[in-house]
Order: C-alpha cells, then structure tokens, then sequence
C-alpha cells in the first residue's frame, strides 16, 4: 500500500503537466489560479505585491496541495488497477508440476512445459500450475490470488465445482488435473491482457456532469469578475490573489477533482469481482438497468440436474431402488451419477466401489443408458423410453405406473431416469435443476431497486413455470431461441428501459451486443466476447447481479459527493463574501453568521477548508458510498439530508475551526 501510495504521489506531479490538466477544466481553473500566483511571487514589482510575499506564499502552497490532493486522488484510483495487474503477473510466476506419466510415474518439470491434455498431480501446500480440471481427488482450494477472497474453496471431480486455475494452491488433500489451456492462453494471461487493454473512457453521465461543472465555473468566474467594480463602488480594492482565491472556494472543485477517481474506482470495483469492463460506460450503464434477461441454466440454476429422490414403482422398496441406483452409478463421474452416490449415502445406502469390479457399460447417446454388469446380473439407468426398449427385448413387463410416476416428475420440472434389474423395472430417480440457494432473495433486491428479472429458457412452458416461481422471477420465456433474446431486448428498449443479459455462446452475440449491458463468459466464444461490453473472467453468470450493484454504487457515490461540493459552495460564500465587506458594510453583518476574525482569516479558512476536504473524501470515492436497494425517491431524499444538508453545516464547522487556529499563529 505505501508503494501504491508513493507511485500515486509521483504521479500526481506529471499531471501537473497543463496538457493533461485540460481535460478537467475545473482544476485546469485552479491551477491557472496557482500560477498566476507564481508569478506574483516571482515578479512582485510587476503586479505590485512587494508587500504580499508572505500572504502569496500561503497562498500559494494552498492552492499547489488542492490541485496535488486532486491528482492523488485520480493516480491512487489507477494505480489500484495497474496493481492489480502487476499482483496477477506474480501470481503467473513459473511453478514446478509433478507431471503423470502413462505408466504412472511422477516427471517433475517447470510449469511453462506444460501441454493441453497433460495430467499432473498438485498435493498439499502446491501452486496448481496450469488450467485445468480436477479428474481425480478433492482439495480445498486458496483462490485468493486471483478472487480476493481469503475463504479456501472445496473442488472435488465429478461435482460442478472441478476447473480449477494455475497460481492458486492446494491448502489440503491431493488432486490430479487435466491442463486445459497451453502457455499464454491461461485465466491469468487472459485477465492481464483485458485488464490492460481496458480503456477509461467517461459515460455520458460523467461528461453531462462535467458539462455542469464547467457551466458553473464559468458562473463564479463572471460572478468574481463583476465583483471588483461593485467592491470599488463601495471603496473596497479586492486584490489579485484574493479573488483567485475566492475564485477557487466558490467553483465545484472538490467534485471536480475527484470526478474522474469514482469513475475508475467502479471500474476497479469490477475488476475486483472478475469481471473486465470495456469501458467506463458499461459500468455506468449498469447502474441504470431496468431489465436483466436471464439464461435458466447455469444462472438461476447450477445446470447440471441433480438427485432429489428416488421414487419405486409399485410392489418395490424404495431401499432396493437406492442399492440398484447406487451400482449403475458407481463408474459414473458425471455430476448427476455423483448426485445420486451422495442422496443415497444421505438415507444410509453405501456401496464400495472395489467390491464390484464388473463389466462397466458407459453412456452413449444412441443407447441413452449407462450401468454395470456384475456377477450376471445386468443393473441400468436411462432415459424412461431407453429402459423401457431395453426391459422389453429381454421380455420384462414395463410397470403400468411408470408412465403416470415419469409425467410426474416431468411435470414438477424435473428429469426422470429409469432404473433397472435384469428385466425388472425398479423405479425412478427424480433429478432436478436445482435452483441456486439465495436467488430468490437477491431477485427480491433487484425488485425493490425497480429492476425486472426475465428468464429464458429452453424448456417447456410447464417445467418453465416450475423454475420461474421456485426462483421468483417476474417473467420468463419458454421454449426460447437465440433470436428470441435479441427481440426480447429491443423489446423492452423500445419502452426507454436499459437492459442487461448474459451469454456465452455465437449465437448469443447478437442480442450482447444490442443490451446496453452484455456480459459474456470468459469460457464461452470469442464472438460474444467481442459483441459484449464485459467480459466475465470466472464465466459466472450471476455475477450481473453484483455487476449491477456497482453500477448503482458508482452513479450514487457521484451523486452524492456532487451534492456535497455544491453545498460546500453555498457555506464558502456565506464564509467569505459578507466577512470581506463588512468593515466597509456595516450591513452585511447580518449576513456574518460565522463571525470569522478578519477578511484575509476567512478566505485562507475557506482555502485551507476546500484543500484539506478533497483527501478526506478520496476514501469515499474510492471506496464507494454504501448503496442500500430503495426507489429513487427514498434514494434523493436520503442523499439530501445525507451530503446536502451535511455538506452545508460541515463547512460551517471546518472554516471556523480552521479560523479559530489561525488565530494562534496568524
């Protein structure tokens, strides 16, 4: 962090350079104003302030630090993601991998030899050092360097949780992985490249928002301007470094500086969850949605179908049908076969797998069925149709009730598959697509923030309604096809609605690329990676949800702090103005509520204020005010009394403490 916040120093000072400092036209202001005053320190005699060296001098230094505090609080901001970067290229360090022969022997070699398809072993305590999947073992994994998040996670084969990432390390326990990628196509390389290819551009939001701030300057500047003539009417001669000063105090300077930080910082934010944003835009964007359109699989459910229950038909104990079920799934390392070994462990049904070494008969997509030969018996599991062919031509009777038990299940959403004896039909394993735990609860928040949830899916309409009310979406749309989402989009953007999707696949590029917010997986084609405006690098889909919060968060936290610049404006003028005329207008003291001990004590109080307020507030910019989903009615009347009515007492407070210290030295 000190290095960080070393660099960013640095940093601060090549911005200094008037080029870069155009493109923010209220410091462009502010520093113009400090060398002005250079000048007049330099060459007092030109500007008639030989007498002023000391007051200039303060001066001075104050306004150098306001615009110094500005451009730390923009380098810090990107300096985080630069770090980042640099965190991932460490983390990308060349490791040893304990590579497995053929013949099982262990070929230890450096990572960087590693090879799409090679299988290595990573033990306790080893960097994984290559992509890939976990096709033997189970391991808690630390992911922290690429994730952020110091809680170990549990991978196992066969589950949904196998691909695991090269720069992580094994905590416990052993695993044998398959590499999945080659050199330089790693999750590290990818993240790296998008990273820094990412470019900072600002969202419409932030360049309408600029827009005001300079028209506001421009108010103050004329404001100042015909101020001299007014002070002189009534015998007052205002000098050159006063009206800088007073200049500076009463533009929006504290937004102004830190505009350009928020925006980064909610980029950085994004990154942080694994998620690359193109452009500042799409975060922005984000903030803004009103519709997410929503793929079942993968999102709202896990994808795989797991099992629930084991249903018998009739004249069968529900036990036989579980040690049956258990023997066709010994061999099957699919997420459904390791589904139904774990539900029947849970109801106490145990099989080892070295007792029975028989035939084992793997699944193909022609014969829809899998299971084992043992000892003579044939046991098998399938599609209800499969089994019922394959019970028939060995010239068993199909159970009247199996039809009527497998529309059941079918009609709750789920997936049946038959289990077999020889030529005895058992029963049933109901397998269902699991909804997600808490998905409901986090569609319930996009509802208070006023955001619809449509769900597209492939299913029928009647497994589709089942999942659609499980998760508690408000919409869905059954039986989808790829063009069916890009219509749904223009749809709703034809109604002024923002919308966000997600996607993965070439078909799915389209309807990315017309949603204002498309996020594509990491793991899925390049052309809808390209099509999209985010690229999400752990390919999870739910990540929109989070993805939208910070967006949300973003156009709050500019919000929120542009009220408070602007209230802060209207406190420094009540500061300044009637305690520098009211000498020569005994009137104005009614205006002098802060009673501040002279003319020149109230505008360097009011200066030191706006110089000091802007590094107290780089926390909040870069870390983001909290958002709480409410209507955006709840929303401004919150930030009101919140940032406007705070950031118009806090400056009362600030300058007449700051007054009260000057009184010590001044």
């Amino acid at each position: 962090m000190k290095q960080l916040i070393g660099k960013a120093l640095l940093d601060s000072f090549r911005k200094l350079n008037p080029l870069v400092m155009m493109s923010n036209p209220v410091l462009f202001v502010v520093e113009l104003g400090t060398v002005l005053i250079l000048l007049m320190l330099l060459f007092p005699k030109y500007f008639g302030t030989e007498d002023q060296v000391g007051w200039n001098t303060v001066v001075f230094s104050v306004l150098l630090f306001t615009v110094l505090f500005a451009n730390f609080a923009e380098a810090l901001a990107e300096g985080r993601g630069k770090a980042q970067a640099d965190t991932l290229r460490r983390a990308k360090r060349d490791t040893e991998a304990k590579r497995l022969k053929s013949d099982g022997s262990v070929q230890v070699i450096s990572s960087g030899e590693l090879r799409k398809g090679d299988r290595v072993l990573v033990e306790t305590g080893d960097i994984i050092p290559g992509d890939g999947d976990i096709i033997d073992g189970l391991a808690s994994i630390d992911e922290s360097a690429i994730t952020g998040e110091s809680a170990p996670v549990i991978k196992r084969a066969g589950s949904d949780q196998t691909s695991v990432t090269g720069g992580t390390r094994v905590i416990s326990d052993s695993i044998v992985v398959k590499i999945t990628t080659n050199p330089g196509d790693s999750f590290l390389d990818r993240m790296i490249m998008l990273i820094e290819g990412a470019k900072r551009q600002k969202a419409p939001n932030e360049i309408a928002l600029n827009t005001v701030l300079i028209v506001f300057t421009l108010i103050f500047l004329i404001v100042v301007v015909t101020l001299v003539p007014i002070a002189a009417y009534v015998g007052i001669e205002l000098d050159i470094s006063v009206l800088v000063v007073l200049l500076v105090c009463l533009i929006p300077t504290t937004i102004g500086g830190l505009l350009s930080a928020i925006g980064i910082a909610g980029m950085d934010r994004v990154t942080r969850f694994g998620v690359i944003a193109m452009s500042g835009k799409a975060v922005e964007a984000a903030g803004d949605v009103n519709t997410i359109i929503l793929d079942k699989t993968g999102t709202i459910t896990y994808g795989n179908r797991l099992a629930a229950d084991f249903v018998p038909v009739a004249g069968v104990d529900q036990k036989e049908l579980m040690e049956v079920a258990v023997l066709t799934s010994l061999f099957d390392d699919t997420p459904e076969g390791s589904s139904v070994m774990m539900l029947a462990q849970a109801n106490h049904v145990v099989c080892d797998v070295k007792a029975y070494e028989g035939e084992i008969i793997p699944f193909t997509a022609e014969e829809r069925m899998s299971g084992l030969n043992y000892k003579g018996v044939h046991y098998r599991k399938g599609a209800v149709s499969a089994i019922s062919a394959y019970i028939r031509e060995r010239g068993g009777m199909v159970p009247p009730d199996l039809e009527e038990k497998s529309a059941r299940i079918s009609l709750q959403g789920g997936t049946p598959l038959a289990v077999c004896k020889d030529s005895q039909v058992l029963g049933l394993i109901y397998l269902k697509d699991t909804v997600k735990p808490g998905i409901r609860e986090r569609f319930e928040e996009l509802r208070k923030m006023g955001i619809r949830t449509v769900m597209c899916t492939g299913d029928n309409p009647l497994t589709a309604a089942t999942i659609a009310k499980e998760a508690g979406v408000d919409d869905f749309i059954a039986e989808s096809k790829p063009e069916d989402k890009i219509r749904i989009v223009r749809e709703e953007q034809a109604q002024g609605k923002m919308v966000a999707m997600t996607g993965d696949g070439t078909n799915d590029a389209p309807a990315l690329a017309q949603a204002d917010v498309g996020i594509a997986m990491n793991s899925g084609t390049t052309a809808a990676k390209e099509a999209a405006n985010m690229v999400d690098l752990d390919s999870d889909p739910t990540k929109i949800l989070q993805v939208i919060s910070i967006g949300k968060q973003l156009l709050m936290t500019r919000g929120a702090l542009t009220t408070f610049s602007i209230a802060n404006d209207f406190s420094k003028y009540f500061a300044i103005i009637p305690a520098m005329l009211v000498e020569q207008v005994p009137e104005m003291q009614l205006l002098n509520i802060m009673n501040l001990q002279s003319p020149s004590s109230a505008v360097l109080s009011a200066l030191l204020f706006n110089a000091i307020i802007i590094p107290l507030l780089i926390p909040l910019a870069l870390r983001g005010v909290r958002y709480v989903p409410m209507n955006a009615n709840q929303l401004l009347v919150r930030n009101l009394l919140i940032y406007g009515v705070g950031g118009i007492i806090f400056p009362f407070i600030g300058i007449k403490l700051i007054d009260m210290g000057l009184q010590l030295f001044w």
